[in-house]
């Protein structure tokens, strides 16, 4: 139902049932009536409350806000029909309610959103039409545009940071969609985290962007690793790690986020508040970066003093995360459009065994660029893409992956290409002695493979991973790993590493 439409129709009853009702003396009032009364002004109250929490999910692009948003107009309607025909009840004084929510109502369809007029934990500055698209925007915003910050004026006389700006508007476009794209699908997974902290979403974004572009299994070369890179000794102290199983933490969304969480509270509590001397220590340690602070008597980042003491690469570091922010906040300002997808959770069930890469070939990509290879890796970061999942494994998911699972990934054409593909062996194109090596079909090789003796122990070589090992020998990759101490989600491995082969069904 169209907001105003409900307003009018709101109005017309308040002034109509204003005209018959005749104010009482609330002194004269029984205790029943005003009883009745405060009933009334609490539910009234109730509703208001529930209306402007429907518009905060409505600017979040949340779908339930909408119907959340009518229900709550209606409980209105009906507060009033209850107000009419209760002594002592004074409709004119309902009229307020309605002209805050009005004016509220003009404000946000004017891209202009009063804060002081929302619930409690979202107030803010003027908010941009990129509301629709980033919660919290404004908040977030007031957060980095605090008195000791002057967010607005880093971005606009700070050449470091609109040097950042820049690259991610030309060379690095494509990371920084890449990066919005992939948070998208985490957001539920992170952003409560950063929420309940009182941290900015655009923070968040910003690190996730330069660090990883939201890849959670994303490494480098020092040894950081996950969405938030996390080196381990780092991760350890915040919670991150080895959690049992073999699979490290530091590659899970969730915990990864709680733990930058803590790492930057505690990093700001040191460094007085400061979020570019916090993000340096990111980036460049937190040692460094609390010895440069004490050493310059409490200077900023951006003093001479100060900024020549860290390296080339935080000083890169600093200004690409605030300008990664400063796009996620104002992205029309620069004529960028973010791609927008369907991140609603859900989970999917093997029907058949099947790897992501099987997935992810019959998923396809309508609607979306890249199509759910990343979004199924974010999700479920303790498998491989090409590992041989069972029937039966549950996955996480969106509900439009779940749906185009069944309708083209259980069975039909789709279905078959990808197991096909997925199946196939490249070494079968190899020439040996002069004729091409014919493929032994399917059932063959099985009937083969239950009938040979498997090697008790196998050399990797040069180039192997422990996938194309237990592809090779037909193994099941979990239980390989299990019985050679080989830990998900890298699998590493080095040459002449002697492997046991067990739960493996074939012969070299």
């Amino acid at each position: 139902m169209p907001v105003q439409h409900c307003f009018s129709r709101l109005l017309a009853a308040v002034f109509g049932v204003a005209l018959l009702t005749m104010s009482v003396d609330a002194s004269a009032l029984s205790r029943r009536d005003q009883a009745a009364v405060d009933a009334i002004t609490a539910r009234m109250e109730a509703a208001e409350t529930a209306y402007k929490q429907a518009l905060v999910k409505m600017g979040n692009a949340d779908p339930a806000g909408s119907g959340e948003a009518d229900k709550a107009l209606e409980d209105m309607e009906d507060v009033v029909a209850a107000c009419s025909g209760q002594r002592g009840c004074s409709v004119p004084a309902l009229l307020s309610t309605y002209k805050r929510l009005l004016k509220l109502t003009a404000d946000i369809e004017g891209s202009d959103l009063l804060f002081d007029e929302l619930p409690p934990g979202t107030a803010g500055h003027h908010i941009t039409s990129f509301a629709d698209d980033v919660p919290e925007a404004a908040r977030a915003a007031a957060l980095l545009d605090d008195d000791g910050h002057h967010f607005d004026r880093i971005v606009q006389y700070n050449p470091a940071v609109q040097e950042g700006i820049r690259r991610w508007l030309t060379d690095m476009r494509g990371s920084l969609l890449t990066s919005y794209e992939n948070y998208q699908y985490m957001r539920h997974l992170m952003w409560p985290q950063y929420e309940r902290a009182g941290l900015p979403e655009a923070l968040l974004f910003g690190i996730l962007a330069k660090e990883s572009n939201g890849r959670v299994h994303s490494t480098s070369r020092a040894g950081a690793a996950g969405p938030m890179q996390f080196m381990y000794a780092t991760g350890k102290r915040f919670g991150l790690g080895d959690d049992g199983t073999g699979f490290d933490t530091r590659y899970d969304a969730y915990a990864a986020s709680e733990a930058s969480v803590s790492y930057l509270n505690e990093r700001m509590r040191e460094l007085n508040g400061n979020i570019e001397l916090a993000l340096a220590a990111y980036n460049g340690g937190e040692g460094r970066a609390l010895r440069v602070y004490q050493g310059a008597g409490g200077k900023g980042f951006w003093d001479a003093d100060v900024y020549a003491q860290f390296p080339p690469e935080t000083r890169d570091y600093v200004p690409m995360v605030i300008a990664a922010a400063w796009l996620f906040l104002h992205p029309d300002e620069y004529g960028l459009t973010l791609p927008r997808v369907d991140p609603k959770p859900a989970q999917l069930r093997l029907e058949q065994p099947a790897s992501i890469y099987q997935l992810t070939i019959c998923l396809g990509n309508r609607g979306v660029r890249e199509g759910y290879m990343r979004a199924l890796r974010n999700y479920n970061p303790r498998y491989q893409a090409d590992e041989r999942l069972p029937a039966g494994t549950t996955l996480q998911a969106t509900t439009q992956i779940a749906g185009l699972y069944k309708r083209q990934c259980v069975r039909g054409p789709r279905a078959d290409m990808a197991r096909e593909l997925v199946a196939s062996d490249p070494s079968m194109a190899v020439v040996k002695g002069g004729s091409p090596t014919r493929p032994v079909p399917a059932p063959v090789v099985a009937a083969v493979a239950n009938t040979t003796s498997q090697p008790r122990n196998y050399p990797v070589q040069r180039g192997e991973t422990l996938t194309t090992i237990s592809k090779k020998f037909g193994c099941d990759l979990g239980q390989l790993a299990r019985a050679n101490g080989v830990r998900p989600p890298r699998y590493a491995l080095r040459p002449g590493q002697k492997l046991k082969l067990t739960g493996c069904t074939s012969i070299e």
